[in-house]
């Protein structure tokens, strides 16, 4: 670009900042020295391909989404937290709303994440033991209590069942006298991810993809504030890949949610800044920050090139990020504090919207409130001593950091083009593929043509495997170092005193169950069960029919039972 070119752009973006809100806080250095707000090239410099990095809050926003940076909003400390049961983990939430967190996010147990009931004796030893259990919409009452729905944000991490367990949060903001149009808050659904990484899915991909899509038409109506997709690259990037299939997969399987979005006659204007994303922050401190640039900088033309958006708001990409949980050892476990700390300055210099730390012990149990309060504490110190606030994307220019984010990029395309040519080559469906896909690519559209055909091949799988294998051979060899593990593994630490789910947690979740379903009105509840499977016979939406069965108290476990019994279950092929 040349120096006109660049002129232009930071006289457009001090318009833009002078106009905007600002924060009322210090934004000098520790010594007391006044900062511009952002920095670029000295007047008169011509930067070849200055067009890429450009100024925040601009297209095609490599440097941020806003012209303030965090001098105008400061990230969301919303902390993910979830154990026991809904009385203990309302307890913690006080805490950590009373501590500083700026919104909930919710950690459910291993049965209510696979749609079953605390009392299925597929639930056995597993209530409350990696969140929180809800049976029914009485949980969310009790999950929620003094907590008003209407003023907090809430982010919730569940996918397969998303869409009931959306429906019990309704139903208790509802009790709380809350206006449900007004709602603000984020729901995972992200189904994609379930079959490439995390494996926790109900259904075969068609039923869920309706099941998204119907939630999408219904927030898009009635809740425009709700976020009703969180799409999600954590899970990728702990299962194994690298930082570019994270960023890669993640934002393919956002584009065909975009897809699904104009399959139902929405606007991609109007639906598309209710997607958001939600992404790992790995300890290689550069290329994260890099990965987290090209994403915006990738969406935003994706959006506005392929799929037509020309709003403003349509084009960001915003983000959750959480540190990395597999970076954290069991082996000197306090050195954990310093890689979520290193992870999280990653995160916020690449411009995240909302933030979780992990706890040091996480790699060993839930964490105790001592340590959560440390990983929390972790975030107030980035935010109110380091300074990190004070200038937007610092290290946008960097030699090293701009030819990281080109080159996380670049891979980044080579991997779309590859999952399009997939959909492309998608003739017949395999015995994977969910009963009634198309005959050749699919209906709702090229990238999710090539995304079904990537999971009923195991090419994702794949792909993460390899990634995965690649780096415990170097670990193996001493070519990658973790401190603790493979060197400096002498320690004077002694064990952690972890938290313990007790036992008592599941025979008190199983008995609060079985009086709930004694004192509910079965009749009202086999009609509504009846009735959302009548839905799920035609073409209409499946939330209020779900929400009417929330209502009156109909479990988890029932719903997504009716709608197995309807649809079947999805088993993965065993793969060689």
């Amino acid at each position: 670009m040349d120096a006109a070119g660049i002129g232009a752009g930071r006289e457009r973006w001090q318009r833009r900042y002078d106009a905007a809100r600002k924060r009322e806080a210090d934004f000098t250095t520790l010594s007391g020295d006044d900062l511009d707000p952002v920095y670029g090239p000295p007047p008169g410099v011509e930067v070849p391909g200055f067009d890429r990095i450009g100024w925040p809050g601009e297209f095609p926003y490599t440097r941020g989404l806003h012209p303030t940076g965090y001098r105008g909003r400061a990230w969301t400390i919303r902390q993910f937290s979830g154990f026991g049961n809904a009385k203990q983990t309302n307890e913690r939430y006080k805490m950590l709303l009373g501590a500083g967190g700026g919104g909930l996010s919710v950690a459910f147990d291993m049965p209510t994440l696979m749609g079953r009931d605390s009392d299925d004796p597929r639930s056995l030893g597993e209530v409350g033991h990696c969140g929180v259990a809800i049976d029914s919409a009485a949980d969310m009452d009790v999950l929620f209590e003094g907590i008003p729905l209407a003023d907090v944000t809430t982010s919730m991490t569940i996918s397969g069942p998303a869409v009931p367990v959306f429906c019990m949060y309704l139903v208790a903001a509802e009790r709380q006298g809350a206006d449900l149009s007004t709602l603000d808050g984020t729901l995972q659904t992200d189904i994609f991810k379930e079959y490439i990484a995390q494996k926790e899915w109900l259904f075969a991909p068609e039923p869920h993809l309706r099941l998204i899509g119907d939630l999408m038409a219904y927030c898009n109506a009635e809740i425009p504030r709700y976020k009703p997709l969180s799409v999600s690259g954590y899970h990728i990037r702990e299962a194994g890949s690298t930082a570019a299939q994270e960023l890669a997969f993640t934002l393919a399987d956002g584009f065909a949610y975009v897809e699904l979005g104009l399959s139902r006659g929405l606007d991609v204007n109007t639906f598309a800044p209710g997607l958001s994303f939600f992404f790992d922050s790995h300890v290689d401190f550069f290329e994260e920050i890099a990965k987290f640039r090209a994403a915006r900088r990738i969406w935003a033309r994706w959006l506005r090139d392929e799929y037509g958006a020309t709003s403003e708001r349509a084009l960001w990409l915003r983000f959750h990020t959480q540190t990395a949980g597999v970076s954290l050892t069991a082996q000197q476990p306090y050195n954990n504090v310093v890689r979520t700390a290193v992870e999280a300055l990653a995160a916020v210099l690449g411009g995240t919207n909302s933030l979780h730390t992990n706890a040091l012990d996480e790699t060993l149990a839930l964490p105790t409130e001592e340590s959560a309060e440390i990983a929390l504490r972790t975030q107030a110190v980035l935010m109110e001593e380091t300074g990190v606030t004070n200038v937007a994307d610092p290290l946008g220019g960097s030699w090293y950091v701009e030819a990281l984010t080109d080159r996380i990029e670049a891979q980044a395309e080579e991997i779309f083009a590859r999952i399009r040519r997939m959909g492309e080559a998608r003739t017949e469906p395999s015995t994977a593929s969910a009963e009634g896909s198309a005959s050749a690519g699919h209906p709702i559209g090229p990238m999710t043509a090539g995304i079904l055909r990537g999971i009923e091949d195991g090419w994702f799988t794949g792909e993460i495997a390899e990634a995965a294998f690649r780096y415990q051979q170097a670990l193996e060899k001493g070519e990658k170092r973790i401190v603790g593990v493979n060197c400096h593994t002498a320690t004077v630490s002694r064990e952690l005193d972890i938290l313990r789910v007790s036992h008592e947690v599941e025979t008190e979740q199983r008995d609060l169950l079985a009086a709930r379903r004694t004192a509910r009105d079965e009749a009202a509840v086999t009609a509504a069960l009846g009735e959302l499977v009548a839905v799920a016979r035609g073409d209409g939406n499946l939330v209020p029919p779900m929400l009417a069965a929330c209502r009156v108290e109909a479990t988890l476990g029932e719903i997504c039972g009716a709608l197995r019994d309807e649809w079947g279950a999805y088993t993965e092929p065993a793969r060689f």
